[in-house]
């Protein structure tokens, strides 16, 4: 569909020395939207420090294409190229994609349309929510669970993908999200998603279908630093509450930010008073059985009592989960941090026999609980991060990119 005036939609495509997939993609995008999307569009290829032949590539498809442009970021990054682009676009919503198309194109509309609609804030592509299909070498999937993972545990948050390269965002939202984005990376993504979610936004996902590119270029160790980095800096930010999100909350109607120290500190207190009502049941369940059996078997079947019990509190006390909805699910990941509970105390229970013969079970008693101990943080952060996941610095001032545009020029 050709555009009239401003776009409703325009998709960044940010670019470095993509000379050999530039053209193909861009003509096929470019197809696709013609065709088979409903709303008014436009194309914007933003290279950022391409030192091979991707500007002029672009600018000859800026020239030929109507609906395409280009814009010039000197600078490497793909947070720095989006957020130029996005800072001066005037079009409703803002998307972007990666030049490879590695995600189904068919799934652009379900993405931007909340967004047009009013219903969402931000919205993404999942390749990890339930529906999705993707194709992608192992290493490159547990690299990718993994930091979600992590991002959970540091940061709390709840979206399922920071990572695809497959988003959208209303216009407006951005006007007030992105002076606050530090990031000029890879990490911009993941920095936006969180600074959104804080200020109540609601964050759309859309399963995906995705078929990883053989021939990606990033730099996996050097990302994963600069990530760790970021979460880093980021945790610390928010906690210390140098990151104005209040006026964000403000602007679109959210209720005000709880002090995230306050918020944490009461769930900590929360898990830790079912932890004591867990430990007090564990050992009076240990003592009755320990009479009928022996301590191993005595104390896999008070844990594995407990741990039902345990999780069912937690879900309902410390991370306010109500309903039936996800009970089940969250029972059987209850039993996996079960598990490592087990493993701890099983290990204590042995090396306690294994020194002393026959030890006293007041001794038995003294061990166990220091074991069920050690494993209370991590309990805790897999709660937060797994078990129920289904449920101020200065900021850079933007110099405008150099652009050359067809619309303009024809």
């Amino acid at each position: 569909m050709q555009t009239s005036g401003h776009p409703r939609v325009e998709i960044v495509v940010p670019v470095r020395n993509e000379e050999y997939d530039l053209g193909p993609n861009i003509r096929r995008l470019r197809a696709f939207l013609d065709s088979a999307f409903p709303f008014p569009a436009e194309v914007c290829i933003a290279d950022n420090g391409s030192t091979d032949a991707t500007w002029e590539i672009g600018a000859l498809l800026a020239t030929e294409l109507p609906g395409v442009r280009i814009v010039r970021i000197e600078e490497p990054g793909r947070g720095r190229a989006l957020k130029q682009v996005w800072s001066s676009s005037e079009a409703e919503v803002l998307a972007y994609m990666d030049v490879d198309l590695s995600t189904n194109l068919n799934a652009l509309l379900p993405l931007v349309a909340p967004l047009l609609a009013g219903h969402s804030d931000v919205a993404i592509g999942s390749r990890l929510a339930r529906g999705s299909r993707v194709v992608r070498r192992p290493k490159r999937e547990a690299i990718s669970r993994g930091y979600n993972l992590l991002l959970r545990a540091t940061l709390g948050t709840r979206f399922s993908d920071a990572q695809c390269g497959f988003k959208a965002i209303r216009r407006d939202v951005a006007v007030e999200l992105l002076p606050l984005v530090q990031d000029t990376s890879w990490f911009f993504d993941t920095e936006l998603l969180v600074l959104a979610e804080r200020a109540g936004l609601r964050i759309h996902e859309v399963p995906v279908d995705w078929v990883d590119d053989l021939d990606s270029r990033v730099a996996i160790a050097k990302t994963v630093v600069e990530d760790l980095r970021g979460i880093a800096r980021l945790s610390k930010n928010l906690g210390r509450g140098r990151i104005p999100l209040e006026s964000v909350r403000q602007a679109f109607g959210r209720p005000p930010i709880a002090d995230p120290r306050t918020a944490l500190a009461a769930r900590v207190l929360r898990f830790a008073g079912v932890g004591v009502v867990s430990t007090l049941a564990y050992i009076l369940l240990y003592l009755a059985l320990r009479h009928a059996m022996p301590a191993q078997v005595a104390n896999v079947l008070a844990l594995l009592i407990t741990a039902i019990g345990n999780t069912a509190l937690n879900r309902r006390v410390t991370f306010g989960v109500r309903g039936v909805e996800n009970r089940t699910k969250h029972q059987l990941r209850g039993l996996v941090t079960f598990g490592i509970g087990w493993a701890l105390t099983a290990s204590a229970l042995w090396l306690l026999h294994t020194a002393v013969a026959v030890p006293a079970h007041s001794v038995e008693i003294v061990v166990l609980t220091a074991a069920n101990l050690a494993a209370t943080i991590v309990r805790f952060s897999l709660f937060q991060a797994w078990v129920f996941d289904d449920e101020a610095p200065t900021f850079p001032t933007l110099e405008p990119p150099a652009v050359l545009d067809s619309t303009r020029s024809n």
